[in-house]
């Protein structure tokens, strides 16, 4: 299974645009966009990709019951939690999951977030922590515009964090549950 993961799009559809270019190539079974703009989707979607995605703690749906702002889903074998925010934060809703309660219980093997626009690729506790980067033309923190590949194969999932620009890989691993 190959998915690829952005986050912070911030309404840069010129780069969300480029980002479709490179999916043509990577052929993914699913993107999945971690909030921040989750309605960049959009042109994504309206190219044929299957899409999951959660809101960015800032966005105006995040207040909304009726949207899920942090979802637990399956891929392959590992159990991933989707999320703006690696923890929680002042803006969720009392249904909300508490990242960093489903990570200490162990009750996800990865979590996927976005929120800090930095590349983040490492296992904490053992519990893997993505974080794609930010898909914007500049950034305050001095981050290139940056996606991520997933490929998973039983129970070895397989990520790197990826320049837009280029494809050049900023973070590679391979994490066996």
């Amino acid at each position: 299974m190959k998915v690829v993961v952005v986050s912070d799009t911030h309404g840069e559809l010129d780069l969300v645009n480029l980002l479709i270019n490179k999916l043509r190539k990577e052929q993914p079974d699913l993107v999945i966009h971690l909030g921040d703009n989750s309605p960049d989707t959009k042109p994504i979607e309206d190219a044929g990709f299957k899409v999951i995605k959660v809101p960015g703690v800032f966005e105006e749906v995040y207040k909304d019951v009726k949207v899920i702002n942090r979802v637990v889903i399956k891929l392959g074998s590992w159990y991933v939690l989707l999320t703006h925010t690696p923890e929680s934060h002042k803006n969720d809703l009392p249904i909300d999951p508490k990242p960093e309660e489903l990570a200490s219980r162990k009750a996800v093997d990865a979590v996927f977030h976005g929120h800090t626009h930095i590349p983040r690729l490492e296992e904490v506790n053992g519990v893997l922590y993505l974080n794609p980067g930010h898909l914007k033309k500049s950034d305050k923190k001095g981050w290139p515009a940056t996606y991520a590949v997933v490929n998973i194969e039983g129970n070895k999932l397989r990520a790197e964090v990826r320049r837009l620009v280029d494809d050049g890989v900023l973070l590679s691993n391979t994490f066996t549950r």
